[in-house]
């Protein structure tokens, strides 16, 4: 009965005349930009933009496309990528529920601030408003308008004359607001002739943007720290940049430091001066520190409830000296004595030539202060109980992986463990980070949202194949994302994903059980993660003790090409430092 149908032929060529397209444009302009891998899925609408991306393959061998499982773990692998190579995170999906699916990924970078053009497609321009398939214009599911509410700019490209100027500014939202942009692009639109084949705009030359210093804010901090110079300096999230300045300030003055729980990274946590982390899995001794009468200088805060211990008095006082390039963080705290916006390096530089220059402290120096001491729990960190405590596991993986390793921490009981317990072998070096954007530890304290962990660190390993990429994660996480472990096997990318298995939603469990509330909704069935890994093509082992992990060959591991999946079964009953939410959950009920 089909006999009278014409068939399409059974192969196509996409060399067609096509090649000067609006899509082969946007694939040069993001090649120029030294990005060499973007993340999406495919779908009808979006055909062009993979038929460019073929091209330029075709013609460069550049440009990896890596096919994650759902959008929004190709946007997360994005992130991911953006936050190791400190390029601009490309990220694609067909349009619809495609573009609809990459939401949660694309606020978790709107509120962590990380750099994102996010590109998703449309049906062609006559179908709008004749509820064409996926339709998601102004006259469909507006994904446009769902947008505006979670990028720096946001548009649709609705004639190909759009696409230079559209771009140029995305792209320039993208690096001075440090965020996600959007370009809605419907199918006709990117299969349409260019009169400009090539680039004709320098992109690169556009967003290297000069560091802005606020002389006058930096002259009146100088004279507020007085002649000696010392504070106590709280570092952030958005020191990626300039830590190498910032510890020159430091180390200066002879200032006692802190970190943030997405700053703690960044920087060497065996340095003398060292006095652990502030806010949510933080420690009592950055606390403590806090108190010290002189000035409090946090740089690059964004000053959430994460980094600030649920807004602790300790910090929101008067002592503060807020110096950010972000002015949304600096309205944040109306309260600090000085604000300086502007670059945080040129910022600490020229503090640091204004300051005079103090030996080292032979009592600090000689005291062999390291992050062992700051421990809520020293005895469960060397632990040798079955099963294994999640503190004696922190301990294990910060000894036995290398020093390159980049860390991912998930939402929940994940994060509040690696935070506190969490810290790479000694080095001698001031400097772990290995010159990237966010260093050793990577979170979203902000937008939070499960399973992050489990793609972006396969966008790391894309962007530094070299360098092995750690996922700690929860059962609950895994649950609604394992299926991009299968990306790391197609792709050969050595990721390790450590699974802390309690059967449990357990920051839900422990949170109830802390607050008095009813026992409800957090149990989950025992799983098999070994074996759903193995199903996925990776390999994975089943860690119960300390002698189980210390058993593995992890040089093997980190040199394998490909995922390995630590299924580690925890005690559930230990409790994470968690207080400070605890504290903001009870005080907003």
């Amino acid at each position: 009965m089909y006999d009278n149908i014409a068939l399409a032929p059974v192969a196509r060529t996409h060399t067609s005349s096509s090649a000067n397209s609006v899509a082969d444009l946007l694939v040069a302009y993001i090649a120029q930009l030294g990005i060499d891998a973007v993340f999406g899925v495919p779908g009808g609408s979006i055909e062009p933009m993979y038929n460019a991306l073929a091209r330029h393959q075709e013609a460069s061998g550049t440009m990896q496309h890596i096919l994650a499982r759902h959008e929004a773990g190709a946007a997360f692998m994005a992130d991911g990528y953006a936050r190791e190579t400190g390029k601009i995170g490309v990220c694609i999906s067909t349009a619809g529920p495609g573009a609809t699916n990459m939401i949660t990924a694309v606020s978790t970078a709107f509120k962590n601030s990380i750099p994102m053009l996010v590109i998703t497609a449309q049906p062609a321009l006559p179908q709008f408003g004749r509820h064409a398939l996926q339709e998601s214009g102004d006259t469909g599911v507006n994904i446009v308008g769902m947008m505006s509410y979670c990028t720096h700019y946001n548009a649709l490209v609705s004639h190909p004359a759009q696409l230079e100027v559209m771009l140029m500014a995305a792209l320039h939202a993208a690096r001075s607001h440090s965020g996600p942009v959007h370009l809605s692009i419907p199918s006709d639109i990117l299969r349409a002739q260019t009169g400009a084949p090539a680039p004709t705009q320098d992109i690169a030359q556009l967003l290297d943007l000069s560091p802005v210093v606020d002389l006058r804010g930096i002259g009146m901090v100088a004279a507020l720290l007085g002649p000696q110079g010392r504070a106590v300096v709280l570092i952030g999230a958005g020191c990626g940049q300039a830590l190498d300045d910032v510890m020159r300030f430091i180390e200066r003055t002879q200032s006692p430091f802190v970190a943030t729980p997405d700053g703690v990274g960044l920087i060497n946590p065996h340095h003398p001066l060292f006095h652990g982390v502030f806010g949510f899995g933080g420690h009592a001794a950055a606390h403590a520190a806090l108190r010290d009468p002189h000035f409090i200088v946090a740089a690059g805060v964004s000053m959430g409830e994460w980094n600030t211990g649920g807004w602790h008095s300790n910090l929101m006082n008067d002592r503060l000296i807020h110096i950010d390039a972000n002015d949304d963080h600096l309205a944040r705290t109306p309260m600090a004595k000085a604000h300086v916006r502007g670059d945080i390096g040129a910022a600490f530089a020229s503090l640091a030539a204004l300051m005079p220059e103090h030996a080292p402290d032979p009592g600090i120096t000689g005291q062999h202060w390291g992050p062992a001491d700051l421990l809520d729990d020293p005895i469960a960190f060397n632990s040798e109980a079955t099963p294994i405590k999640p503190q004696r596991l922190m301990n294990e993986l910060g000894r036995l992986l290398p020093i390159n390793a980049a860390f991912f921490a998930d939402a929940g009981n994940s994060v509040a463990w690696a935070t506190h317990y969490l810290h790479p072998q000694a080095s001698p070096l001031h400097d772990v980070r290995h010159h990237r954007r966010e260093g050793w530890l990577r979170l979203t304290p902000h937008f939070a949202p499960m399973g992050w962990a489990i793609s972006a660190a396969i966008g790391s390993a894309v962007g530094n194949p070299d360098a092995p990429a750690i996922c700690i994660t929860g059962d609950g996480s895994m649950m609604m994302s394992a299926q991009e472990l299968s990306v790391a096997v197609a792709e050969q990318l050595c990721v390790i994903y450590i699974v802390l298995n309690d059967r449990s939603l357990g920051m839900v469990k422990h949170g109830q059980r802390l607050a008095g509330a009813a026992s409800i909704a957090h149990q989950l069935p025992p799983t098999d993660f070994a074996a759903i890994a193995r199903a996925l093509g990776g390999r994975a082992h089943t860690i119960t003790s300390p002698a189980d992990l210390q058993a593995l060959d992890f040089k093997a591991i980190c040199n394998y090409p490909g995922p390995t999946l630590l299924d580690v079964h925890i005690d559930p009953e230990e409790v994470p430092p968690m207080v400070s939410r605890l504290r903001v959950l009870a005080g907003s009920a």
